[in-house]
């Protein structure tokens, strides 16, 4: 069993540019849509992703902010992440996690009418290094 840290974690996890977040659909079906983290993974536990107000994505977190993310990563590192989602729309919060390849989707910025930023405070991850092996990490 491998004993990755916490910093480890995050280390491998920040090269990983897309994760698959999964949500509780309206009728209790698992719902999967690639997101794009753009690199924003500082690990204490935080993942970050932008997203519109209008998407099934806010209504299905507003009903149940229970999620999972998936990562894939070079060199057979792969990564599941349990946690609990929070819908921000404050300006401010967006303006720290904004990156400028994000103005290919949100052509006005921070200032994009129903903006919603997304964070998922990792409460359990699961993880696969390779042949270095597996582990669990239970965050508070």
């Amino acid at each position: 069993m491998s004993t990755l840290t916490l910093h480890d974690l995050a280390k491998k996890m920040k090269g990983i540019d897309i994760a698959s977040l999964s949500t509780h659909a309206e009728g209790g079906e698992i719902a999967s849509r690639f997101m794009s983290n753009n690199g924003d993974v500082e690990y204490d536990g935080d993942n970050w992703f932008f997203t519109e107000e209008k998407t099934r994505t806010v209504g299905e977190i507003e009903r149940d902010p229970n999620v999972s993310l998936a990562f894939s990563g070079k060199h057979h590192f792969f990564a599941t992440v349990e946690g609990e989602a929070e819908l921000i729309r404050d300006k401010a919060m967006f303006e720290d996690h904004w990156v400028k390849d994000l103005d290919v989707w949100f052509k006005e910025g921070v200032d994009t009418p129903g903006l919603v930023l997304i964070k998922v405070r990792a409460k359990r991850i699961k993880y696969w290094d390779g042949m270095k092996g597996e582990g669990e990490l239970q965050l508070n």
